[in-house]
């Protein structure tokens, strides 16, 4: 590969997808890592550094949004590549801080011309879904955008709900199947992310915005 390659990272649950992407890719792509779930993603994608990272949706342990929302400022662009059409997909990942996103129904060639305008920072949407972005934005009034709870992952927010809810590191893991180090680490973060202190600060914080 050149030194002029544009470095791919594929997320994606579906083994085949995967090798048929990377098969169908031009000389001037490169792969350079792949992930089935949502965590091996994100401390892959922080090892190998992409320029552009196809990712899927709906993923085993979280999702698409989580992915792209742990790395929003790192400079790594992502492009939602899913079976999913859904309004609410779209406008999520979005949010989160992907560059675009097209079905899996794209040709090959569409495929590379979308990585290509990724990575030189162009937005890139498959014609009807770009609509719902702009739906979407358009619509919300500004009253109504949360800027400390938007910066939060899905997973975070779930993880806040049940913490404010009284619920144990423990039994919070066993209500979301993950380990009690994995909710340590989200309250942290989502501790810092809402320079708050400790649970009672956030249990507070949940209440004056009704998420509990």
């Amino acid at each position: 590969m050149s030194s002029d390659s544009i470095r791919v990272f594929i997320v994606d649950d579906h083994d085949l997808f995967r090798a048929g992407v990377r098969g169908a890719l031009p000389d001037d792509i490169e792969v350079i890592g792949e992930a089935s779930d949502t965590q091996a993603a994100i401390e892959l994608i922080g090892e190998r550094t992409p320029d552009v990272v196809l990712l899927d949706v709906h993923l085993p342990g979280g999702g698409g949004r989580e992915v792209a929302a742990a790395y929003k400022d790192s400079g790594i662009k992502f492009l939602a590549l899913s079976a999913s059409d859904a309004s609410d997909d779209v406008v999520a990942v979005v949010r989160s801080g992907a560059r675009g996103y097209v079905t899996k129904s794209i040709s090959a060639d569409e495929l590379a011309d979308a990585i290509r305008r990724v990575a030189a920072g162009d937005a890139v949407f498959s014609p009807r879904l770009a609509g719902f972005v702009l739906d979407a934005f358009s619509a919300m009034p500004i009253g109504d955008i949360d800027p400390e709870l938007d910066q939060l992952t899905d997973r975070e927010r779930e993880v806040l709900r049940l913490i404010a809810r009284g619920y144990t590191y423990r039994e919070a893991g066993e209500e979301l199947f993950i380990s009690i180090k994995t909710i340590e680490s989200h309250v942290s973060s989502v501790l810092r992310k809402l320079q708050l202190s400790n649970r009672n600060e956030l249990t507070r914080w949940a209440v004056e915005r009704k998420l509990i």
